[in-house]
């Protein structure tokens, strides 16, 4: 893989699976790395001096993606610094459990917003420099249970699954541009988010892992620098599992 010369914006860059991402872009040659973010602003300007020290031209920028005026202002100031963006990891999530009959409206739009109307956000203002060009690469951060459905995380489930079905149809809408559009679907990952999640449980969830072990987010990482690589030209509309095989 090699992303010399390439922009990358990556949402939710932060911590995780975000910071992983931009690592492993870094790793492979790309010299212009945007790092969006919303709360965790140490560790994005902590990030972004590890990768300039690297010799990365690396920026943290901070936008809630719920919001299309921060979304439109983030991508103004990092056109502004590093010109086109050519490559877009929608990263940016949050996940909540609760029992359906639970859950209010302010909870269902906080997800939904964030995990769904996020990505399209930026994708809205990423596209007219890729269509411009005829080029560039969409990766959405999905997840297995927006896939198969998660119990006491409806909200969570739909919005990853709306995250498939705008991959699906943006990559049908985007093909004749040269503009490819792919989607990671992660299955229990070793982050912030799992958490939430007790000691006993992460070892069941283990234990339920074919492979018998939690993924980490170098391992979903991989698989997004891979989707918007040269290597991956024929891919688009893809939905790839990365889940040691949970879900099947």
């Amino acid at each position: 893989m090699d992303f010399r010369g390439k922009s990358v914006l990556i949402t939710g860059a932060s911590r995780g699976i975000g910071a992983e991402c931009a690592v492993e872009f870094a790793r492979n040659g790309a010299s212009r790395i945007i790092l969006g973010y919303n709360q965790s602003e140490q560790q994005a300007l902590a990030l972004e001096a590890r990768l300039r020290e690297a010799g990365v031209k690396a920026m943290a920028l901070k936008a809630d993606i719920r919001s299309a005026r921060q979304v439109d202002a983030m991508f103004a100031k990092a056109r502004a610094a590093f010109g086109p963006i050519h490559i877009l990891v929608n990263n940016a999530g949050i996940s909540e459990f609760s029992l359906f009959t639970d859950i209010d409206e302010e909870a269902w739009d906080r997800v939904m917003d964030t995990n769904c109307k996020g990505a399209y956000l930026c994708c809205k203002a990423a596209l007219p420099d890729m269509i411009s060009a005829k080029s560039g690469a969409i990766i959405n951060v999905s997840s297995m249970w927006g896939q198969v459905g998660a119990s006491c995380e409806v909200h969570y489930s739909a919005s990853k699954a709306a995250l498939i079905g705008l991959t699906k149809a943006l990559a049908k809408e985007l093909g004749p541009s040269n503009v490819r559009v792919n989607c990671v679907a992660p299955g229990v990952i070793q982050t912030d988010m799992l958490s939430q999640v007790s000691a006993e449980v992460q070892r069941q969830l283990s234990e339920d892992t074919p492979l018998l072990r939690l993924g980490t987010p170098a391992d979903i990482a991989k698989a997004i620098c891979f989707l918007a690589s040269a290597d991956a030209s024929f891919f688009t509309g893809q939905v790839i599992g990365v889940n040691g095989g949970f879900v099947i």
